[in-house]
């Protein structure tokens, strides 16, 4: 029988299997994930490490760290010479800016001194040692002439220039020894007689001397230990042996027991160490009040012009003590961030010297350098409480024009050394003009020709 769905003969029942669906292919088996550098913690780390090792082997990095960390130390100087000595100007009949605006005029002839000795070639900063020697020398010989020389806290080393600016000749004593030992040393590298010790020590030692004996002189024991640190770091950049730096130190550490011995100030100056409560007749006064400042600054200070000890409490807070105001008042932040600038400035010259083939500028770079951290080691130290009060200013940042305007003249003598590296000659050419040039250069270009 015909099929009637189909009209074919009828079949067996069968049907067509439904399709199929397309067998899936099996997934691959997951990757772990690949380990990116950086992905861990330790990654970045070592990445940021090798990145700030990469910045630091610029050849401008030195030259960047001079100029910003001097600036920054003059300025953060400034505001506190400012908060610090008011009280002090008031006291003494003075308008309160009195302190701050002699400090700021210093400063502002200061970085002429700066510009001017980061563009004078490294010949030319040679050429001025002996006369700056010379012109030391006779400065430190009026001071002790009577009527000439005035006497300020007990120490003969004033001149007095008419009004209210005086002279401190042992400030620049310390520039002229920088300069005449690293010409005198370079000298004598050349012609290759520093293997012989006679010419380590002479005429070096007996110049030193000199300069050290007209300082105490007037009593400036504090100037005479940074000139014996800068001769310290003078002969061991010369190279002198250990036996030979051994006895030098020995006979420096005789004459200062025997300096602190015969004076009784000096004497009570070194029974302050470690002193928490001022003692009989107030001797440790000043060294206790530096602590009193610096413990109740706590860690972010009571802010900026709230210190309570430049209320009479301490003694020359705008000056020797001006790190314990700074304490007070900025915390150990504020504290911290002036070590931190100091240390920049000091690698920045160790790595001026460490890198030049010039034996001049290696001896004047590290002269410098000794002088400044040696300086600031000194005074905070004192105010810390774990070296004898010296009084000596912390470089750069405490009131005194005497002693700021060689010191910035240093940093721009380091500032030119910095520049004369060949690398660093190369990377300033590779930048073109400056803006000052470039100003220059469009206003010749916007004049009509006759009148360039």
């Amino acid at each position: 029988m015909p099929d009637q769905r189909t009209g074919g003969p009828r079949a067996g029942r069968s049907r067509v299997p439904p399709a199929r669906p397309p067998a899936r292919r099996p997934r691959p088996a997951a990757r772990p994930p690949a380990r990116a550098t950086g992905a861990t913690p330790l990654g970045g780390l070592r990445r940021s490490a090798a990145q700030a090792r990469r910045s630091f082997d610029r050849p401008l990095t030195a030259y960047y760290l001079i100029l910003g960390g001097s600036l920054l130390i003059i300025v953060l100087g400034l505001v506190m010479v400012f908060s610090a000595s008011q009280i002090k100007a008031l006291q003494a009949g003075l308008p309160s800016t009195y302190f701050f605006v002699k400090q700021l005029f210093a400063a502002s002839l200061g970085c002429v001194l700066l510009l001017v000795a980061s563009r004078m070639p490294v010949r030319l900063h040679r050429a001025l040692a002996y006369p700056l020697l010379l012109c030391s020398v006779f400065l430190l010989l009026l001071v002790q002439v009577p009527g000439v020389g005035h006497a300020v806290n007990g120490n003969q080393n004033w001149i007095y220039l008419g009004g209210p600016f005086q002279l401190q000749p042992s400030e620049f004593a310390k520039l002229a020894l920088v300069l005449w030992g690293a010409d005198l040393i370079a000298r004598k590298h050349r012609t290759r007689l520093l293997t012989q010790w006679k010419h380590l020590l002479v005429p070096l030692v007996p110049g030193a001397m000199v300069l050290l004996g007209l300082i105490m002189l007037g009593g400036d024991m504090g100037t005479g230990m940074v000139l014996v640190a800068v001769l310290f770091g003078l002969l061991w950049m010369a190279g002198a042996p250990g036996r030979l730096f051994g006895g030098t130190l020995a006979i420096a550490v005789v004459l200062s027991v025997v300096l602190i011995r015969t004076s009784a100030n000096r004497m009570g100056r070194l029974a302050c160490l470690g002193a928490t409560e001022p003692g009989p007749n107030d001797q440790c006064w000043q060294a206790v009040h530096g602590m009193y400042a610096l413990a109740s600054g706590g860690w972010f200070g009571s802010g900026l012009g709230a210190s309570v000890e430049k209320w009479g409490q301490l003694p020359e807070p705008h000056t020797d003590f001006i790190f314990a105001v700074t304490g007070e008042e900025l915390g150990l932040a504020g504290t911290l961030s002036v070590l931190a600038l100091f240390a920049a400035l000091g690698y920045a010259g160790i790595r001026v010297a460490g890198r030049t083939d010039d034996p001049f500028v290696r001896f004047a770079a590290g002269g410098v350098t000794t002088w400044i951290t040696a300086q600031a080691v000194i005074n905070i130290g004192a105010v810390l409480g774990l070296l004898p009060i010296a009084g000596v200013p912390l470089p750069l940042f405490s009131y005194g024009g005497s002693a700021l305007l060689p010191t910035m003249f240093a940093v721009g003598m380091l500032l030119s050394f910095a520049r004369s590296e060949p690398a660093a000659r190369a990377a300033l050419a590779a930048r073109g003009p400056g803006v000052l040039t470039r100003t220059k250069g469009r206003l010749l270009w916007r004049r009509p020709p006759g009148e360039r």
